[in-house]
């Protein structure tokens, strides 16, 4: 939560409740980092992996492939009995 509203740490722990603290850790879990670059980098992966994968003859790119700063998302328990068996 580090310099929301250009704020310090310690002046947002002064300005916001625990309550509002848990609503933006929720917002950010959900749809991810504020950072208007990380936002603008995302965006710009999703078109080239749709471009990628529209003009190559396996296809198979995904969004991680392109957003360099992003990590993958971690796989269930299922999905890696599935890929692995």
């Amino acid at each position: 939560m580090s310099g929301i509203g250009g704020r310090t740490i310690a002046e947002a722990q002064e300005r916001i409740s625990y309550q509002e603290f848990v609503a933006w850790a929720r917002y950010r879990a959900k749809r991810g980092s504020l950072n208007v670059g990380m936002r603008v980098e995302r965006g710009a992966a999703l078109l080239a992996t749709l471009y990628a994968n529209a003009h190559s003859k396996n296809g198979g790119y995904k969004i991680s492939d392109f957003a360099t700063y992003h990590d993958e998302p971690t796989m269930s328990l299922e999905q890696a009995m599935e890929q692995w068996a």
